[in-house]
């Protein structure tokens, strides 16, 4: 496994996620932060798109899910968009995503935000 990475924080999204009515009608905002860990001595001594990942791919890719079909769980979430980018990028290694609710909503509370944190690597 690689210690090089390629890191995405606070990509912002307007979904639909959660279990109260509430957040399936109105939606709230969500923050993701990802990291892919791959090798990356070849772009960098390349200097080439090709020989990475691109970040619009990723980006994309949690943009699909976050934007996408609405899910219960922060965890379900999360773990999708990791399924989904060791899924479309073969040479990533392992990835980690953070999916934040800032300003859950739990009544009589106020907290500035929930997250979920999954990180997976490949089986070798």
């Amino acid at each position: 496994m690689s210690p090089d990475r390629i890191v995405l924080n606070g990509l912002q999204f307007y979904g639909f996620h959660g279990v109260n009515p509430e957040e399936r009608s109105l939606g709230q905002q969500f923050v993701v932060d990802l990291q892919a860990e791959l090798d990356l001595s070849v772009p960098a001594a390349s200097d080439r798109l090709e020989d990475t990942v691109s970040y619009a791919d990723l980006y994309r890719a949690v943009k699909a899910v976050m934007e996408g079909e609405p899910r219960n769980l922060l965890e379900s979430a999360a773990g999708a968009i990791v399924s989904r980018v060791l899924g479309e990028h073969p040479q990533i290694d392992a990835v980690r995503v953070r999916v934040h609710k800032p300003r859950p909503p739990i009544k009589g509370s106020v907290i500035e935000a929930a997250a979920v944190e999954i990180y997976r690597s490949r089986s070798v």
